[in-house]
């Protein structure tokens, strides 16, 4: 992981997109007046007979992207997390889902780390109502290297897609040779002692995580869960027979969010305890993204705090 390059997943996003356009020309995209934050500027700037503002109308965005669905255009619709899988929520539900149509819908700014602009504007319950659908495949990224992969990779799956992604800049984790795969997690280290599931923003911290505990004797592994839905059970599973204890982290409401997914799949399969870190049931607050990761536990210290106990 390199600490020291950092892109925000949004700004990924949108040069993966840019590229996707040069290369497929069914590809469209759609934005609610967000298009400079969302970084689908750049694909307006180069395609603007392919680029649709649909001013502050998010659910008529959904719904005309459904439609164009139909035509066979394969579109993106862009805007802000709380906005994508909240206020556009009925139509995602009826008019994407529902008939199971070609449309990705990429929410940016989500979690906590959207940092000043407050509790109105954290969406930290968008995987769980996503992941609920039927016919409805979540993906949540972590760094620029995974974010341009399932851009692209995406445009190739025929139905919908929920791709959650950060307006914080994280580091880049993976190298360009890193091979992925939709509804396979990665694991990260071999150790032992703790297995760290973690997905988006929280796995940098994982790996800080890692490190530190590295250096206290402590062996852990970390796995990178990209897809939480559909998400990779061999791999929880294998984790939960082979490591004394296991903690999921996300930037999300732990009610529904990484951790539910994850207790779900222990409670089928091979019962274990979890520990799970989150934003417990409460709102966010405004601050900087780092000061509020702090507040809400969950950093990389947090989960040296759990290997203390």
């Amino acid at each position: 992981m390199d600490i020291n390059n950092k892109k925000a997943t949004r700004q990924s996003y949108g040069e993966a997109l840019l590229e996707l356009g040069k290369e497929n020309e069914d590809i469209v995209v759609f934005d609610a007046d967000l298009s400079s934050a969302t970084k689908t500027n750049l694909f307006a700037k180069e395609f603007p007979n392919r680029f649709f503002d649909m001013g502050i109308a998010e659910q008529n965005m959904i719904s005309t992207a459904a439609g164009m669905s139909t035509c066979g255009k394969i579109p993106y619709a862009s805007t802000f997390a709380v906005f994508a899988a909240g206020r556009a929520y009925d139509q995602i539900r009826n008019s994407v889902c529902y008939p199971k149509l070609n449309v990705k819908i990429c929410a940016t700014h989500a979690g906590i780390t959207v940092g000043e602009d407050g509790a109105t504007h954290q969406m930290i319950e968008d995987i769980s109502l996503m992941r609920t659908l039927p016919n409805m495949i979540v993906i949540s990224t972590s760094d620029d290297i995974q974010t341009k992969w399932a851009v692209k990779e995406i445009s190739k799956i025929d139905g919908p897609v929920y791709l959650r992604l950060s307006r914080l800049a994280t580091p880049i984790i993976y190298t360009e040779n890193q091979k992925f795969e939709i509804g396979k997690a990665i694991q990260i280290g071999d150790g032992t002692d703790g297995t760290i599931f973690a997905t988006g923003v929280t796995v940098a911290e994982a790996l800080k995580a890692q490190e530190k505990l590295k250096n206290k004797g402590i062996d852990v592994r970390v796995v990178d869960i990209h897809t939480i839905k559909p998400i990779d059970r061999e791999m929880i599973v294998k984790c939960a027979k082979e490591t004394d204890k296991l903690i999921s982290i996300e930037d999300h409401n732990i009610i529904g969010g990484l951790g539910s997914a994850i207790s779900e799949v222990l409670t089928d399969e091979y019962p274990a305890k979890l520990i799970r870190l989150g934003i417990k049931d409460t709102f966010g607050k405004s601050g900087k993204a780092e000061q509020l990761m702090k507040y809400f536990e969950i950093t990389a210290e947090d989960i040296e705090t759990i290997f203390k106990k």
